[in-house]
């Protein structure tokens, strides 16, 4: 890679794979900006839930995206939305049922997009979501698709919503993944896919460390 030539290291995979754990510890290993994109539609997903807009309404949805602020503390990763720390907020199951009908919009994806390209333009970061290999950044130098099998993304999953204070049974949290796997995969605009020359890791067997160091690896051949 040349010297001149910012890193970008992309992260893609379906909810619970550990998609944030990884990019962010990679991010710290590293030295460099994480960039969660997936936070960026739960927070403007929360925004409209606070201003009641109607998620079968595209138009009102694009409107709110270019008037509302999304950004992070790249210290503390902290998510702000017009200045409010949504942090928290935006990981409520009312929040997750509701994200992917955001996301699938095309106005929204392509206000956010430019956010997360004009970051990834000035500093090396990693960025982590559904479509940054694919469609986000597609000549970012390195890809990775994580995956896992359902049932231990659920348990994740459902591990952070105890976190939360959150009850759920795992066979609620496995449906609801599974849908909201459905819907991210057949969406007409940046569907949830992995990049072609993007390098599967499936996370089912590994701790995060041994993930993380996969990662650094395949880094260091792009970047040595």
């Amino acid at each position: 890679m040349n010297k001149k030539t910012i890193l970008q290291i992309a992260i893609d995979g379906p909810a619970g794979a550990g998609k944030s754990s990884v990019a962010r510890a990679v991010a710290q290993r590293l030295g460099i900006l994480y960039l969660d994109t997936g936070a960026m539609y739960r927070a403007l997903t929360w925004q409209a839930l606070q201003k009641n807009v109607d998620f079968a309404d595209t138009d009102a949805l694009t409107h709110l995206a270019w008037e509302t602020s999304v950004t992070f503390d790249m210290d503390t990763h902290r998510v702000l939305c017009d200045n409010t720390d949504v942090t928290e907020a935006i990981r409520t199951p009312r929040v997750s049922e509701h994200v992917s009908a955001v996301a699938a919009v095309p106005g929204v994806r392509a206000r956010l997009t430019e956010l997360q390209r004009n970051v990834a333009s000035e500093h090396p970061i990693v960025l982590d979501g559904r479509d940054i290999g694919s469609s986000v950044l597609p000549q970012a130098p390195v890809k990775i698709f994580l995956t896992a099998d359902l049932h231990q993304r659920a348990q994740r999953r459902q591990k952070d919503l105890n976190e939360q204070g959150l009850t759920t049974t795992l066979n609620q949290v496995a449906q609801d993944i599974a849908v909201r796997d459905e819907k991210d995969s057949s969406r007409a605009t940046a569907p949830l896919t992995q990049a072609a020359d993007a390098v599967l890791i499936d996370t089912s067997d590994l701790t995060l460390s041994e993930v993380v160091e996969e990662v650094l690896a395949l880094v260091r051949r792009v970047a040595p």
